[in-house]
């Protein structure tokens, strides 16, 4: 379940830097109340500062590493490492700092981070309400840092929300905005969790490692909701690349829905019940990148959009049994039709998950 996934590893207006964009967030949107936005950008800059003192041949002090090591992303990217077992010192950090191949990207880096600064985060804040209920709110603070790893992620989303982006030059302003917006939609979801608990609470107890893990569907979610529409390319800001990939994972729609499937009946069936085993199963469909709780998710929540509406698909997002129920319905029709060959769902599956709402939305 991605709320879950990501709890684990992982102002009506926007404060860029203290103050940068501040009259655009000043208008007034129906939206604004529900917007509590900060991007701090203190760790990349104090490492640029660095980068640049010793480019210059000047002398780095220790005051210049104080101001790194005092920032808010850095301190807080530590607490996150030393969680998953990845502690590093500060020390380790200088060493990265000062290395040959970080010196070459300088330049790089501060172009990237001039131009993500510049990305409107408050229409990809806006964009991502659009496919929540209307009790969530997104408060979060972006972190674009330079570090080690090439990695991003969302941290202690349930209690000060907080997007790690690695800065990389390789990204555009489109694609960090996107990004962005992915990310925001699983904490928006995550401040209305006690809705999907509640209509969960009556899954038989055996289905609800199953039900639970339905709920990584919502990557799949987060990609539609990043891009604002069924219509609209997700990747369409992706490098060649990645869309490529994406497109051909996409093709193998009806093979990783059966694989899932599997997964789920283990579980409702008694063959998979140690947590560990569900759990290193479960993970194996994130993919290195975007695997089928990615694209499986997406063109199910893209089908359900299309033929019963939005809001029958935020329904669906509190209760993914109701989700798998609602794509049948929906491939039901296009396979009658001669569109696709779309597999189903086991409707033996949905009966022992519960069978989703019990009054979905027409």
């Amino acid at each position: 379940m991605f709320r879950r996934h990501y709890l684990a590893v992982l102002m009506p207006f926007i404060m860029l830097c203290g103050h940068t964009i501040q009259a655009r967030t000043q208008q007034s949107t129906p939206q604004s109340d529900r917007i509590h936005l900060q991007l701090n950008s203190d760790e990349a800059e104090a490492v640029l500062a660095i980068l640049d003192k010793h480019a210059a041949g000047a002398t780095v002090a220790n005051a210049d590493w104080q101001r790194l090591f005092a920032t808010e992303p850095y301190v807080r990217l530590k607490q996150r490492e030393a969680g998953m077992h990845r502690d590093f010192t500060d020390d380790d950090f200088k060493k990265f700092v000062l290395s040959p191949e970080l010196a070459a990207k300088s330049t790089a880096l501060r172009q990237t981070l001039d131009a993500w600064k510049g990305a409107d985060l408050v229409a990809s804040a806006q964009r991502i309400l659009a496919y929540l209920p209307d009790q969530a709110h997104v408060r979060a603070k972006v972190f674009p840092v330079i570090k080690p790893k090439t990695n991003s992620f969302v941290f202690e989303t349930a209690t000060d929300p907080a997007i790690f982006l690695y800065l990389d030059p390789e990204e555009s302003a489109a694609k960090f905005e996107n990004t962005v917006a992915h990310e925001l939609h699983h904490i928006g979801y995550s401040s209305i969790q006690s809705l999907a608990d509640a209509r969960q609470k009556n899954v038989p107890q055996n289905a609800k490692p199953a039900v639970e893990w339905m709920g990584a569907f919502g990557e799949g979610f987060a990609v539609l909701a990043a891009a604002g529409s069924p219509d609209v390319d997700p990747h369409a800001a992706s490098s060649p690349l990645e869309r490529a990939r994406w497109d051909h994972d996409l093709a193998n729609f009806n093979e990783d829905l059966l694989s899932l499937q599997r997964f789920f009946l283990d579980i409702v069936e008694h063959r998979l019940t140690e947590k560990n085993k569900i759990d290193e199963t479960a993970y194996s469909f994130f993919g290195d990148a975007q695997g089928p709780w990615y694209t499986v998710g997406y063109k199910m929540a893209v089908m359900v959009e299309k033929r019963f509406g939005r809001k029958a698909l935020i329904d669906c997002m509190l209760d993914p049994p109701n989700l798998l129920s609602r794509y049948n319905e929906a491939a039901t029709i296009i396979n009658a039709r001669g569109q696709e060959k779309l597999a189903l769902w086991s409707p033996d599956l949905l009966r022992k998950t519960g069978l989703g709402a019990a009054n979905p939305t027409p």
